[in-house]
């Protein structure tokens, strides 16, 4: 389940690498523009200043953040990214930190590509930081015996994020253009533990659904020192977190 408030807290540090993404997405046509994997529609605006006349579709497979998008004014609807298709008139798609969630997603890009008309473009953003300290730690203490049997597999997603030469390699053909690259965007936080509570928006999410909240707040209190040793705090209490970013964009003729 996921928990709009909790994301949106950091909100100011997840548009960047959107904005980013966006900056490289020139369609030669404009006619629907579609958000996948919307979320808490937060970044759909960045798509309807962009394309203000082009029709826009919003989607997301959670119905918490679907309600939170719709309540902000965005016209999203409930469906996993694996359901949707391209039109014939789909000119942009956007597909901002959604397919590390997604198994065998470079064949589910690959299909979409194939489907697309002549003249859209195609972007995706995903987390390339799964090797990153703040996940080992939260690997580390899932596999201990007491979580173990309680948490199982559940917070050992296996990394499916490519490198930029990997999505480059997979995606280009006689048709598309590809462009991908990497950024690791170094944020600063601040607040008592500010990177627990950014994995608590997102990576901590399968064990927030199985834990109990005593065992949840018990959880978050073993995992918290592990985190601060991490990423310790700066003199000024401002704590530096990097995160790694793939992105591709993928041109249609």
């Amino acid at each position: 389940m996921w928990d709009p408030e909790t994301y949106l807290a950091f909100s100011e540090h997840r548009e960047r690498p959107a904005r980013d993404l966006l900056a490289r997405m020139n369609p030669s046509a404009v006619g629907n523009v579609v958000d996948l994997g919307c979320g808490a529609g937060d970044l759909t605006p960045l798509l309807t200043r962009r394309w203000p006349a082009a029709r826009l579709e919003a989607l997301d497979s959670s119905p918490e953040m679907v309600r939170a998008a719709v309540e902000a004014g965005v016209p999203a609807y409930v469906r996993d990214v694996r359901d949707w298709t391209p039109g014939a008139d789909t000119a942009v798609v956007f597909c901002n930190a959604v397919l590390h969630w997604v198994p065998d997603h470079v064949e589910l890009v690959r299909g979409w590509l194939d489907a697309l008309p002549a003249g859209a473009v195609f972007g995706m953003q995903l987390p390339g930081n799964f090797h990153a300290p703040a996940h080992r730690a939260v690997y580390e203490l899932a596999s201990r015996a007491e979580w173990d049997e309680e948490l199982g597999d559940a917070l050992r997603a296996p990394d499916r994020v490519a490198t930029p030469l990997e999505y480059a390699r997979a995606l280009s053909g006689p048709n598309v253009l590809i462009d991908a690259w990497e950024s690791t965007y170094v944020h600063r936080l601040h607040g008592r533990d500010p990177v627990l509570n950014w994995l608590r928006g997102t990576a901590l999410r399968p064990a927030r659904a199985l834990l109990d909240d005593r065992s949840w707040g018990r959880f978050l209190e073993e995992l918290a020192p592990m985190l601060r040793s991490a990423y310790p705090e700066e003199a000024d209490g401002s704590t530096w977190f990097p995160f790694r970013r793939v992105f591709a964009v993928a041109w249609c003729e």
